[in-house]
């Protein structure tokens, strides 16, 4: 399982002292500038880290890739029984994060940011759910599974503080909104 984000009562406080602003241009973004699936322990990269970790009966290969285990999205509610039918999502996606504040960012802190293990920002889900999500931010695309609403938004909102990125009014209100679910 992903590190457990705060509480609901202490991420209202951080969503709240998040500065809210226009989205940065897209202007120089690549995928590359945010190097992750980045060595973690031995041959065990960053996305076999997260699979090894969020999935149930794993068993690696000697290069760490999962050769067997199950898998629960929790976007979608779905159970997944192949490594291949599972993405490693990052709560605030890259893009986002670009358009956040991370342009400005060095590429060390951005490495870090894509890797994160101790903070509630890999999430194995399936491909399906991953693929829809893009690179959107709350306000644009929230989980399926509405029962998920409360852990998404406290992870999110939690991620967009801890690292000092802002959002846009929408993603604000919609952050606060999906809070809500969790009382």
């Amino acid at each position: 399982m992903p590190p457990e984000p705060p509480s609901a009562d202490a991420v209202r406080t951080e969503v709240d002292a998040l500065t809210v602003e226009a989205p940065h241009s897209m202007n120089g973004y690549s995928r590359a500038k945010f190097p992750h699936w980045i060595k973690q322990y031995g041959q065990c990269d960053t996305r076999e880290v997260v699979l090894s970790r969020d999935g149930t009966n794993v068993t690696q290969d000697s290069m760490c890739r999962a050769t067997s285990g199950s898998w629960y999205s929790p976007y979608d509610d779905k159970s997944l029984d192949s490594a291949s039918k599972v993405d490693i999502d990052h709560m605030v996606p890259l893009a986002n994060a670009w358009r956040s504040g991370a342009d400005t960012w060095t590429t060390d802190r951005r490495k870090a940011f894509a890797n994160d293990l101790d903070n509630p920002q890999l999430f194995a889900v399936s491909a399906a759910s991953n693929r829809s999500k893009g690179d959107q931010s709350p306000d644009q695309w929230a989980p399926p599974n509405t029962d998920f609403w409360c852990g998404y938004s406290r992870a999110w909102g939690h991620m967009k503080s801890i690292y000092g990125l802002k959002v846009t009014q929408p993603e604000k209100e919609k952050l606060v909104a999906m809070l809500q679910t969790c009382d």
